[in-house]
């Protein structure tokens, strides 16, 4: 293959304009307040999860309470009335006396097992709303949080893509001075080797694989046109001969 010098030059040029975008991809992939938002986004999924099951239990226990106190007000009517039975004379019969005093007695002590009940799940209802009350401010604090946290990921992140769209556009006018043949070949190379295709042979070395070139693989590339693509005999990507390498130096545009 061959490229005239200028354009074998451009591809250091084209070369670089690449690192610099995958140094911009990799400062987007590890911005930190994408791992700082991801992990807000769990702690407000997992209160959700919490505050759904402490609403839950609140309203089981809210609609317990209320099936308690109804309960005691059923018994405390039932012996209110029964008080009142035994109270107004009308009744003079012991064994029915005794009965209705019998049952007065078992009213009353079913009613203080039920207000003791109703006591226990109030208190339950108590410890319930206040823990969904602290949950919701829990809440409110992460998503106020996560939403700052976002607003700076996203700020961070225009600015990082407005200068891939710049360094695109540089790279575009480069890609232009470099024949199709060529580029093909450099963005096949890119693929294979980490991403460097092109590197500058310089003072006998090649900036690729940073190893240097032996004697005779220095004197093939001397003899080979100036117009000549050279590959690196270690790691096959393009040598590009700079004045350095004193190796028929391109001319620069």
């Amino acid at each position: 293959m061959k490229a005239e010098p200028a354009a074998q030059a451009r591809l250091l040029d084209l070369q670089e304009l690449d690192a610099q975008l995958e140094r911009l991809d990799h400062r987007l992939r590890s911005l930190p307040e994408i791992a700082e938002a991801a992990q807000l986004k769990e702690r407000v999924d997992a209160i959700d999860a919490e505050l759904i099951t402490a609403q839950t239990k609140a309203s089981d226990v809210e609609r317990h309470q209320r099936k308690a106190e109804s309960d005691v007000d059923q018994v405390r009517s039932r012996a209110d009335r029964d008080t009142k039975r035994l109270e107004s004379g009308q009744i003079t019969n012991a064994k029915e006396l005794q009965n209705l005093q019998s049952e007065i007695a078992s009213l009353g002590r079913r009613q203080a097992e039920l207000e003791e009940t109703v006591l226990e799940v109030m208190e339950q209802a108590e410890e319930l709303n206040a823990r969904a009350a602290r949950l919701t401010e829990e809440r409110e604090t992460a998503v106020a949080k996560f939403t700052e946290v976002t607003a700076r990921r996203d700020t961070a992140a225009a600015e990082i893509q407005w200068d891939r769209t710049r360094l695109t556009q540089d790279r575009e006018r480069v890609s232009a001075d470099i024949p199709a043949d060529l580029l093909a070949l450099y963005d096949k190379l890119r693929a294979q080797y980490d991403g460097v295709a092109a590197a500058p042979l310089r003072y006998g070395r090649c900036n690729g694989c940073k190893l240097a070139l032996s004697t005779v693989e220095l004197n093939e590339i001397r003899a080979a046109a100036a117009d000549e693509i050279v590959r690196c005999e270690d790691c096959r990507r393009i040598l590009v001969r700079t004045e350095e390498s004193g190796l028929h130096a391109p001319v620069a545009e």
